[in-house]
């Protein structure tokens, strides 16, 4: 019998939850049977090693899932120093389907206070020099990123929040435009309000190119984002310290830890049910035929179920 491709269908049916940590967020809570697996991609180095184990749930079989601090241990890297590609491609080496991207934001507008939670439905890319895309050398492909998040996990991760949420007082937010900025530096007064005349509710760093990379690798994608603190367009506030982030970010921490398992109790166990997008699905232009070998190898957990059906 001749194994499926591990990209195919036929070979992620079984739903894997993957988590990238943020700022704050750099350990899984109730992971069983836990494995720390060091990946090499053919993109780099990941963050550092993947957090492997399962979850136990109540609603049924115990969740495989996969936890990876984007920032490494002791928080080493810059939002422009991360290898996005390596940490994307070693979360499909792993098995994930549905990663769950936990992210420390800024607000942009009065609504959303400190310590909200934001679950965002669009994103506004202002990063740069971050490499996007596994594609190029010889390999061309465009895929849809109009919106940008998974409806169907993306649903799940609200409803998951406004559990957790509705036990204490933080309000949840479920929608919003997500501003991705370049950093390390914050915004300045005037690029904060630029922000908030296109509509931008919150500010952060690492969604983008990580959502891109995602959609890509054909692993379905969602962001729950914590409001660390009122970005500097609010005279009536304080410009942000990084002491005062860390302060709310902490509190935020066991919060998000909360919203994961209760994400994990609500999530199906296959794919069936919540499938991963089928994004490349005529978005490669290429002619197969003229793809250099060497790239078509570096691609292959990407497309080669494609090739190989081509």
């Amino acid at each position: 019998m001749i194994k499926p491709h591990p990209a195919s269908p036929q070979a992620r049916d079984e739903l894997v939850l993957g988590v990238v940590g943020g700022s704050g967020l750099y350990a899984m809570d109730k992971l069983e049977d836990v494995e720390r697996v060091s990946l090499e991609t053919p993109f780099g180095e990941p963050s550092g090693a993947y957090t492997v184990g399962k979850l136990p749930r109540q609603s049924g079989p115990p969740l495989r899932a996969v936890f990876l601090p984007r920032h490494g241990v002791g928080h080493i890297l810059l939002p422009g120093e991360i290898d996005y590609r390596a940490n994307i491609h070693g979360f499909k080496q792993l098995g994930v389907t549905h990663l769950l991207s936990a992210s420390a934001v800024g607000s942009l507008q009065a609504e959303i206070a400190p310590g909200h939670v934001v679950v965002p439905d669009q994103l506004i890319d202002r990063t740069k020099n971050r490499t996007s895309s596994f594609f190029g050398s010889g390999c061309v492909a465009h895929i849809q990123f109009g919106d940008p998040f998974d409806a169907g996990f993306r649903e799940l991760v609200t409803k998951a929040a406004a559990e957790v949420v509705g036990r204490g007082e933080q309000r949840l937010h479920r929608k919003g435009t997500m501003v991705v900025m370049e950093g390390p530096a914050f915004s300045t007064r005037a690029e904060s309000e630029l922000y908030r005349s296109w509509g931008g509710d919150v500010i952060g760093m690492t969604a983008l190119p990580e959502a891109k990379l995602a959609r890509e690798a054909e692993i379905a994608y969602a962001v729950l984002a914590t409001s660390t603190d009122y970005d500097c367009w609010h005279q009536s506030e304080e410009e942000v310290s990084v002491d005062a982030v860390i302060a709310i970010m902490q509190a935020n921490v066991a919060r998000v830890r909360s919203i994961v398992l209760e994400l994990a109790e609500r999530l199906p166990t296959t794919c069936e049910h919540l499938p991963w997008p089928r994004a490349l699905v005529g978005a490669l232009i290429t002619d197969p035929a003229k793809i250099p070998a060497v790239t078509r190898e570096r691609l292959d957990l990407i497309i080669g179920h494609y090739l190989d059906a081509h």
